[in-house]
């Protein structure tokens, strides 16, 4: 099967723009939530703040997306190290209790 027939050409509309795109069929279900969310955001930033220029609100839409994936991989990290650290103390704790039985 060539590459051709395994992608997808869907049409996602952002800030009233279709934008075609040719994806991997396994795609297609996170592209169109992405693109929900970022209309949802879109029009929330424009009723609270009443932001007209589609350009002002993507760039906000932009910042909270961008922070929010900034923030998950701070907090995987915080996670990481934490068992990191939990990681060594029991390995320090058999070392131990290895040692007394020797």
């Amino acid at each position: 099967m060539n590459e051709d027939q395994e992608l997808l050409k869907v049409k996602i509309s952002i800030a009233d723009r279709v934008y075609p795109l040719t994806i991997k069929p396994q795609q297609e279900e996170s592209l169109r939530k992405a693109a929900k969310d970022i209309a949802q955001l879109s029009k929330k930033f424009e009723e609270q703040y009443e932001v007209k220029d589609k350009q002002d609100v993507l760039a906000m839409c932009a910042l909270q997306f961008a922070a929010a994936t900034e923030q998950q991989s701070i907090k995987k990290e915080d996670e990481i190290q934490d068992f990191e650290s939990k990681l060594q103390l029991w390995i320090k704790k058999m070392d131990e209790a290895l040692e007394t039985r020797s």
